[in-house]
C-alpha cells in the first residue's frame, strides 16, 4: 500500500501528491519545516516543535496555514493511516503559490505538506557504536535560527562527509564549531563539563537540545553554553549530537581521529537513556 501524505487539505497516495511549479518553496526555498518524533504511534515533544514553527513563520512574515490543533490532528491522522509505530512526521509550510517575483506576494494561501517516515529510533545501531564526523566550512546563510527548507548547504556537507567515509559533518565558522549538518553538537571536556554553542542566529534552537540540557542539569552536570574549537573537540573526553531523528548520538571520531577512547562515553550514553525514558514517560509508556 502506498504511503499517504497530506497536501493542502487532502490525504493522498504519495504518487498523487503534488504542489504547483509556482509554489515559492520550489522557486525560492521560501518555506520552513519541522520534524517530530513518533514512538509507539505517539508524537514526542510536539508542542515544542509547533512553537518553533510559529517562530520561524514569524521571522519570515509568513502566515500559519492552520491552527496548532488542526496541524496536530493531521499529524495524528497520518501516523494512524500509515501505521507508524516509530519514526517521524515531517511538515513543511511555504508562502504559497504566486507568479515568480522576489517580493513577497500578498493574500496568498500558505502551502502545507506533511508526510511520515518509519524509522527505528529506539534501537538505532549507530547509538551502540557511535558515529564519525568530519569538519567542513559552514557556508550557510546567517539566519540558521530559522528552520528553513533551504538545505542545500547542509546536503553538500553531508556529501563531503559521505565521500570521506564519515557519517556526518560538523560545520566550522571562524575556527569554532557551529553545529552538525542537521543536529546540535556537544563535547564533554576532560573535567566533565558539557559544552555546546549558545543560542543565537548561528545555530538552530533544537527542541531535543533543550530537553537534553534540562536532563543534564538535573543530573548535576556542569554546562557551558559557548563556542568550542575543533582542537578542543579532539581533546575532549566525549562528543555527541542531538536531534529529533537521532535523540542523543555519541560521536567517536572527528576528522579521522578518535574522541576519548574511540567509543561512546558514559555521559552521552546516560543522556540518551534519560532522554528516551523521558520521551516514553511523556507518551504514557
Amino acid at each position: 500500500m502506498s504511503r499517504i501524505v497530506y497536501v493542502n487539505g487532502a490525504y493522498l497516495p504519495e504518487e498523487e501528491a503534488k504542489v504547483s511549479v509556482f509554489d515559492r518553496g520550489f522557486l525560492f526555498a521560501d518555506g520552513v519545516y519541522e520534524v517530530s518524533s513518533v514512538l509507539h504511534g505517539r508524537l514526542v515533544d510536539n508542542a515544542g516543535h509547533l512553537a518553533r514553527l510559529h517562530r520561524s513563520l514569524a521571522e519570515l512574515e509568513m502566515a500559519a496555514p492552520a491552527s496548532d490543533a488542526e496541524i496536530e490532528a493531521i499529524q495524528k491522522a497520518l501516523i494512524e493511516r500509515n501505521d507508524v509505530q516509530q519514526g517521524l512526521v515531517y511538515l513543511q509550510v511555504t508562502r504559497g503559490v504566486a507568479d515568480r517575483d522576489f517580493a513577497y506576494p500578498e493574500g496568498v494561501q500558505p502551502t502545507l505538506v506533511m508526510f511520515t517516515q518509519s524509522k527505528n529510533l529506539l534501537q538505532n545501531p549507530q547509538a551502540e557504536r557511535g558515529i564519525r564526523v568530519i569538519t567542513t566550512e559552514d557556508i550557510r546563510w546567517k539566519r540558521r535560527d530559522i528552520k528553513t527548507v533551504g538545505l542545500l548547504a547542509p546536503s553538500m556537507a553531508k556529501m563531503i562527509a559521505k565521500r570521506a567515509g564519515a557519517d556526518d559533518a560538523w560545520l566550522v565558522e571562524a575556527g569554532k564549531v557551529t553545529e552538525g549538518s542537521s543536529n546540535n553538537a556537544y563535547i564533554v571536556t576532560r573535567d566533565g563539563t558539557l559544552v555546546t554553542r549558545q543560542l543565537g542566529n548561528e545555530i538552530l534552537a533544537g527542541i531535543t537540545r533543550k530537553a537534553v540540557l534540562e536532563l543534564a542539569r538535573t543530573s548535576d552536570l556542569k554546562i557551558q553554553e559557548r563556542p568550542f574549537t575543533v582542537p578542543e573537540a579532539l581533546d575532549a573526553a566525549e562528543a555527541f549530537i542531538s536531534s529529533a531523528t537521532t535523540f542523543v548520538m555519541p560521536v567517536v571520531g572527528i576528522d579521522g581521529q578518535p574522541v576519548g577512547d574511540g567509543r561512546p562515553g558514559p555521559v552521552s550514553r546516560r543522556l540518551r537513556e534519560l532522554y528516551i525514558s523521558m520521551a516514553l514517560q511523556e507518551i504514557g509508556e
